[in-house]
């Protein structure tokens, strides 16, 4: 077996005891979290809290749907922000830009597990897509777009993003030669390849952005497009899916950045990232507070009668403990980005903990738009539901938070987190 002659940057290829304890951890989570799929397999969804709606007084879609349009939403911002920074040249955010787009291939990956759990038993209904699919639909839109073409487009960005470094890589005698060679795939760096990979990723970067709008309104056209569902039935829910995914994903990249930042060997991010990714938080949680603000009058001054009694569950009934704590994380994360904005500091604390909050009102938010709609949102002369989720669906749930964390650990051990050119600057390149 070669060795390595010099320490790979920023941590690639060495463990440590911590490390290997906290990997075991979330490789136990997830491996509960599939435990749970497979009672839904081997015992059918009795096991959940779902029940067909109307008759059996429950919903169908419960906490995995929720948490699929969560992963979804966090992807959003990964390669929103990967894009533009080749489209706009925003060269203070170049250092979290490879992390930004692992965390979308990561989060998709999540969705789609988040869709098997949801289906129980998955293959039939890959099946029935093939034989069953209407393209007019927005359900086939968003396994096409989202789970399939979004994707796709997301994990050639990343590769063509990591080829450069990965050729450098390649050249250290290290346990991990194989697979930079591997991913390098023969790239010399001469100013030909150069020319023709900026050209390929810069037309990518063009084309992913309308892909991952019309991805993110076509999994919001799935419950506003549904006529005679009260609470879904909106020409806002696109846009909002859109506004509350850009929230969701900035907020999560903000986290994951302070937690490179403090642990990976090296990575030294600006302060200045942490500034631009806290005003697009801002901007965007600002926006997203005016569209729950405007549904929510509307709703209660000029809504069916439905509508309005799908509000007021909202605001008073069962719901309303979710609701106002989804609420009131948006407005605390508000208000701390508005105070570290006059103060004009850093206080990197008071935006990770915003960052962290925006995702609690994000997943609140999301359980929300699925659940109420179903139990008290029916137009036919059916008595008011209730749903709750079971065991089966928590550990389903944490094994998916325990999975991706553990896929973007074993991604910064294989391959640098961050750009090679910052370890060129601070004197640790390859």
């Amino acid at each position: 077996m070669a060795q390595q002659a010099q320490p790979l940057p920023y941590g690639v290829g060495r463990t440590s005891r911590t490390w290997v304890a906290w990997a075991v951890l979330l490789a136990a989570l997830a491996i509960a979290g599939w435990y749970g799929w497979s009672r839904e397999i081997t015992e059918g969804m009795i096991v959940t809290g779902l029940r067909n709606i109307g008759p059996m007084g429950g919903a169908t879609w419960g906490l995995d749907v929720a948490f699929v349009v969560y992963w979804v939403g966090v992807s959003f911002a990964g390669i929103t922000v990967a894009a533009l920074i080749r489209l706009a040249n925003l060269t203070a955010l170049k250092p979290i830009a490879r992390m930004a787009e692992a965390l979308t291939v990561i989060a998709l990956v999540l969705a789609a597990f988040a869709v098997m759990y949801d289906l129980g038993q998955p293959f039939r209904g890959i099946v029935n897509l093939f034989h069953y699919a209407r393209p007019q639909s927005p359900f086939f839109g968003t396994f096409t777009l989202v789970i399939s073409g979004y994707l796709f487009a997301s994990l050639v960005y990343l590769y063509l993003d990591g080829r450069a470094d990965a050729a450098e890589l390649a050249k250290v005698p290290s346990r991990l030669q194989w697979f930079h060679r591997l991913w390098a795939a023969g790239y010399r760096g001469t100013p030909a390849e150069r020319a023709r990979h900026d050209r390929t990723a810069f037309w990518l970067a063009i084309a992913i952005v309308p892909l991952l709008v019309t991805a993110h309104s076509t999994l919001g056209f799935v419950f506003g497009l549904q006529v005679g569902r009260p609470g879904w039935y909106s020409a806002l829910q696109a846009p909002a899916f859109v506004l509350l995914a850009g929230v969701s994903g900035v907020g999560m990249l903000i986290a994951i950045a302070a937690v490179v930042r403090r642990t990976v060997p090296g990575a030294e991010l600006p302060e200045r990232v942490f500034h631009w990714l806290g005003t697009a938080l801002l901007i965007l949680l600002l926006a997203y507070l005016y569209f729950m603000v405007v549904e929510i009058l509307t709703n209660l001054y000029t809504g069916a009668e439905r509508e309005r009694d799908v509000t007021r569950e909202l605001l008073f009934g069962d719901f309303a403990p979710i609701y106002w704590a989804s609420v009131a994380c948006f407005v605390v994360s508000a208000a701390l980005l508005i105070l570290r904005f006059v103060r004009r500091t850093a206080a990197l604390p008071l935006l990770v903990a915003a960052g962290v909050l925006v995702n609690l009102g994000a997943i609140g938010k999301r359980y929300l738009i699925v659940v109420p709609s179903q139990t008290h949102g029916t137009l036919l002369p059916y008595g008011t539901g209730s749903y709750a989720p079971t065991w089966v669906e928590y550990i389903e749930v944490i094994g998916l938070f325990a999975l991706g964390a553990l896929l973007l650990a074993l991604f910064a051990k294989v391959f640098p987190i961050l750009p090679l050119n910052r370890a060129t600057e601070g004197g640790d390149a390859a």
